[in-house]
């Protein structure tokens, strides 16, 4: 065996050898001239939603290894699966108890319907909220995937196993995350979700709350307000988005929407948008109106689409 690799050794780096004296006396001309080019591929991801070191629901990219899509929801719930996958980092909490299986699962118009074997059951009451917007978020990412249901051997789950919160049929990105109330009464009751950075060990990352408010403004009037400074409950959240910003007008569509500000959301080293705020303000228009491109403008002038 080692007598075979040393061969195999001394082969290539003969070959080697004589493919350099080749190049080095083969003319120069144009004509004979070889062109090497190299390239790197990035791994694929797709985000799921785990429990942060602050307790918050938060964006987390893990590698996407299949893309068939009933592969891709099994993917999905093994990573929130506690115990599943040693590459979680250790500041962050999976939050599906150990053991949970899925038993059946169908895709229809939009519309996963997902069967649980009885272990999910055994999540704690602290978490189960937590588990569910995981759930939630994480499945919706995938494509295809607008709304979900949940099922434990069979029976619908109609409310939260511990505290007996009642839940709708039917879960979507409108049931929130992270949710915090600013209401004044019942009445008129309006949800945004806007995300922040987070950052631990280096690691920076998307946390998304939703704010339950009376406010009668415009949903995304409230969003770039909200993101002109970060949360004052939580210093660990931040926002990139300069607090001279003003969101001069904007034009709401079918698919897209367009936003004009003034020139104060551009970074002052190259005149552009940064990515954290791009990225802030495209994922809080995409969970608050179901809208995946927002197209950028400085003064009215182009400045940039974003599609997620």
């Amino acid at each position: 065996m080692l007598k075979n690799l040393a061969l195999k050794k001394t082969i290539i780096i003969s070959i080697s050898f004589l493919i350099l004296l080749i190049i080095y006396f083969f003319p120069t001309d144009d004509t004979y001239q070889i062109n090497t080019t190299l390239t790197y591929t990035d791994p694929v991801t797709i985000p799921i939603y785990l429990i942060d070191q602050n307790n918050l629901v938060s964006r987390f990219e893990v590698i996407k290894k299949s893309d068939n899509i009933n592969t891709l929801i099994e993917e999905v719930i093994t990573n929130l699966t506690i115990n599943s996958n040693s590459n979680i980092p250790s500041n962050f909490k999976q939050v599906i108890p150990e053991g949970t299986k899925i038993i059946n699962k169908d895709l229809t118009d939009g519309l996963l319907k997902i069967n649980f074997s009885k272990e999910l059951l055994n999540v704690s009451e602290s978490d189960e909220e937590a588990m569910l917007e995981a759930l939630i978020y994480s499945l919706t990412e995938i494509k295809d995937v607008k709304k979900i249901m949940i099922f434990v051997e069979g029976e619908l789950l109609k409310s939260l196993p511990k505290s007996g919160k009642a839940l709708p049929n039917t879960l979507d990105r409108s049931y929130g995350i992270n949710k915090v109330y600013e209401l004044d009464s019942m009445k008129d009751v309006t949800k945004i979700t806007t995300y922040y950075v987070s950052k631990t060990d280096g690691l920076s990352y998307y946390t998304p709350l939703t704010t339950v408010t009376n406010s009668k403004n415009e949903k995304v009037e409230i969003i770039i307000e909200k993101l002109k400074t970060s949360p004052t409950y939580d210093t660990n959240l931040i926002s990139y988005l300069a607090t001279s910003t003003e969101l001069l007008n904007y034009e709401i569509l079918e698919n897209s929407i367009n936003l004009s500000f003034n020139n104060q959301i551009l970074n002052l080293d190259d005149n552009k948008i940064i990515e954290e705020v791009k990225y802030a303000i495209a994922l809080s228009i995409r969970d608050t109106y179901s809208i995946n491109e927002t197209i950028f403008y400085v003064d009215d002038m182009l400045i940039d689409a974003f599609f997620i």
